[in-house]
């Protein structure tokens, strides 16, 4: 679909339909506080009525997807799923695909552990007329300064690879074109690790009308991060050789 298709799509409905994505993994201290948070956002943006909370439990070990369905019970737009347990990045694909495949106009992605804050989401939603992709950029980190260093250090990786400049390429706070996401999201391999980068890469490497705006992110509110140092040079090690077979597939669709 063309811009200028997609725009004149959109502007013939009363307001777009937006998808609010969110992975949860043993999240029984957060999701409560979460949903609470994220519901009346999507309320405030129902399309049509067809908008949507969709938070997508990777089979947690705790309570987190019981919360949810209970939650559900009184809150029409709270969509609440589960799979088996495949990782952060798996999920948010299956995410994607979901929102990309049920009618979403718009796909907004953020995380289900209190880092990231709904009273933010306005100034995004605000530019969906002038961008395709509005992206957060995380300068000033909660979560530590040895996070900070290793986004640091992924973006250098992405420029060095995909030969793009982007301020934060992990953002979980991204606000993006469903058309574009589905795309994208096409080229990934399902169980692939970081799929928020490598919509970043694509957005910015076929040129997309995009934007980064200043968030804040806090500590996590609660629960445990089992992402530790260990796990996330696992990770990074694997992200540079998936990065480098991705660089051949992404440059001859760009031909």
């Amino acid at each position: 679909m063309l811009k200028d298709e997609f725009t004149m799509q959109t502007a013939n409905s009363e307001q777009p339909t937006l998808y609010l994505v969110a992975p949860a993994y043993n999240e029984s201290e957060n999701i409560k506080n979460f949903v609470e948070e994220w519901y009346p956002v999507v309320e405030r943006h129902n399309g049509g009525g067809l908008s949507r909370l969709v938070v997508v439990d990777d089979g947690s070990k705790d309570d987190t997807y019981k919360i949810l369905q209970d939650m559900a019970g009184t809150r029409g737009l709270l969509l609440p799923l589960t799979k088996p347990n495949s990782g952060h990045g798996a999920t948010c694909i299956y995410a994607y695909k979901y929102a990309a495949s049920h009618g979403a106009d718009y796909i907004f992605q953020t995380d289900t552990d209190g880092q990231t804050s709904a009273d933010e989401f306005e100034s995004f939603w605000n530019e969906i007329g002038n961008y395709d992709a509005v992206l957060g950029k995380r300068s000033v980190r909660g979560d530590g300064k040895s996070r900070k260093f290793v986004e640091n250090v992924l973006c250098f990786v992405v420029r060095m690879i995909f030969g793009v400049k982007v301020p934060d390429a992990n953002c979980p706070f991204r606000l993006m074109r469903s058309d574009l996401v589905r795309k994208y999201i096409s080229m990934l391999p399902e169980d692939f690790n970081l799929p928020n980068v490598m919509l970043t890469v694509c957005l910015a490497y076929f040129r997309n009308n995009i934007v980064f705006r200043e968030i804040t992110f806090k500590p996590r509110q609660g629960g445990k991060n089992f992402i530790n140092v260990k796990r996330i040079i696992q990770i990074g090690m694997k992200a540079v050789s998936d990065f480098r077979q991705l660089r051949k597939k992404i440059k001859e669709a760009g031909k």
